[in-house]
């Protein structure tokens, strides 16, 4: 059954395809003869109840600089397409959250993927703490006294921002540090939301898992190894990808995560192991997909689409 399928996201000429999962889910709709539109969230509306957004027609191919082309644009009804993938990169922010409100108007009679409801009420770093005995100790806090308590509890710890992304600001704090005041100053000033502070995992060396979860079922993984002299494994921070498969301490964690993830209509999910240690749960934009094909790994795309179409094909429940 062909579909109509918009994909709300950054602009597309400026992503890089090598590594962009959106563009990968895009290959494969268009290979199954879906429709696509693209559109960035800015060009996104509501008036009198109705959601709109002005879209291009949308042609892929895997060519790196020439792999989108883009048609005339018109306002639509999103209430009229089949189905919307809410792919923008985050920040986590006020517009973020907006987009999830305005989409949630036309979801489930459009499918919107991942359900914007739970998208916004599963923030990556807030999530994940619904699982506490699948984590390293984990503090959410601004207060100082209350980050020197934990530092004083687990010596070396990772401080990163709540609502940060792609490795940005990400801090390994050493016990006696005396950047540490400083650390503080910067993060007091730079956001206004908590902080994340976690105990160190020294085996990050060794590779932060990304296991990919297609309607609560771990289908691939990568294993992205950090940089010489950083603790930042995202690809976009210097880290490099490996095959990987799944250890049964892995394989526990997705059995924990997965029916919840399922029963949210989170249909693709990507979560972040270390040392057996499940550190975040991403459902806003959550990419892998290219990269694990690329080392040998399945076509997730395939899954996901699989995944949607049967969905698509049965009545929604609200």
């Amino acid at each position: 059954m062909a579909l109509t399928v918009a994909v709300q996201m950054d602009p597309i000429q400026a992503i890089r395809i090598a590594g962009d999962t959106t563009f990968s889910l895009l290959l494969e709709a268009q290979a199954r003869g879906h429709t696509l539109l693209h559109y960035t969230p800015d060009r996104l509306s509501m008036r009198d109840g109705r959601v709109t957004a002005r879209v291009e027609p949308l042609r892929v191919q895997d060519i790196e600089g020439d792999h989108a082309q883009l048609g005339a644009q018109e306002r639509i009804d999103l209430a009229t397409v089949d189905v919307v993938l809410m792919r923008q990169d985050p920040p986590f922010d006020l517009a973020y959250i907006t987009a999830t409100h305005l989409l949630e108007r036309i979801h489930p009679q459009t499918l919107v993927v991942n359900n914007p409801f739970e998208v916004r009420n599963a923030p990556e770093k807030l999530f994940v703490t619904a699982y506490p005995e699948l984590m390293p100790p984990t503090l959410i806090t601004r207060d100082k006294r209350e980050i020197e308590a934990f530092r004083a509890e687990h010596g070396a710890v990772v401080m990163k921002p709540l609502h940060g992304h792609g490795g940005a600001a990400v801090l390994r704090v050493l016990p006696d540090d005396p950047n540490f005041g400083s650390m503080y100053d910067l993060f007091a000033v730079t956001f206004r939301e908590p902080w994340v502070v976690q105990r160190f995992l020294p085996r990050i060396t060794e590779g932060d898992k990304r296991i990919i979860l297609v309607d609560g079922e771990p289908l691939g993984a990568v294993n992205r190894v950090p940089a010489a002299n950083d603790i930042r494994s995202n690809m976009v921070r210097g880290g490099t990808g490996g095959a990987t498969a799944l250890t049964p301490r892995e394989q526990e964690i997705c059995a924990a995560i997965g029916p919840e993830l399922r029963r949210r209509g989170l249909i693709l999910v990507g979560i972040d192991v270390i040392d057996g240690n499940l550190t975040e749960i991403n459902v806003t934009s959550p990419t892998g997909i290219r990269a694990i094909k690329r080392l040998g790994g399945p076509d997730l795309a395939v899954a996901v689409w699989d995944a949607i179409e049967a969905k698509v094909t049965k009545p929604q429940v609200a």
